[in-house]
């Protein structure tokens, strides 16, 4: 194994596993890192997550992805354990989730961001609001939810979305 690689497995997210990403996520949402979302919503999600898994075969991060349009996606929730910060499991999420998405048709994939240089360092790009044509605009505005929302940068997400990036990366 080389030492860029981190020593986890990525795999599917099990309804299981919820409980789980939400106790990771939460202080992330506290601090306005990340949206916060009802154990519901993260049910309703389990098919678009990731989890990555240590050797004993415990949970160490998360992330997921969001398909947004026929080409463009989103990274979502992505996080990992403070004890595994730096150690390349962020970088092994992203990649399955650019894989998955590849696998999906996508060519674009963004995300809405605090964490700028890890994103840059993995081929992402600040990148303007105008991400899609006002047609499709047009269609994303009714979906209900909160992160197309924040996508969007529609008034009623804006405490959210102070301060963060957005970003993007074509997929080749």
């Amino acid at each position: 194994m080389s030492s860029s690689k981190a020593p986890v497995t990525v795999r599917r997210a099990r309804t299981s596993d919820v409980p789980w990403i939400q106790t990771l996520v939460e202080p992330l949402v506290q601090r306005r890192i990340l949206l916060g979302k009802d154990a519901v919503v993260f049910y309703e999600a389990v098919q678009e997550f990731r989890v990555a898994v240590d050797e004993n075969g415990a949970l160490v991060g998360c992330g997921a992805l969001h398909v947004f349009w026929e080409d463009l996606g989103e990274v979502r929730t992505l996080a990992v354990h403070d004890d595994w910060l730096g150690r390349g499991v962020g970088r092994a999420l992203l990649e399955k989730i650019e894989e998955d998405a590849r696998e999906l048709g996508l060519s674009r994939l963004f995300c809405l961001t605090f964490e700028v240089p890890f994103f840059e360092r993995n081929g992402y790009t600040a990148s303007p609001l105008a991400l899609v044509e006002p047609e499709v605009y047009a269609e994303l505005v009714r979906s209900p939810d909160e992160g197309v929302a924040e996508f969007l940068d529609l008034a009623r997400v804006k405490p959210n979305t102070l301060g963060n990036t957005r970003m993007l990366k074509r997929l080749v």
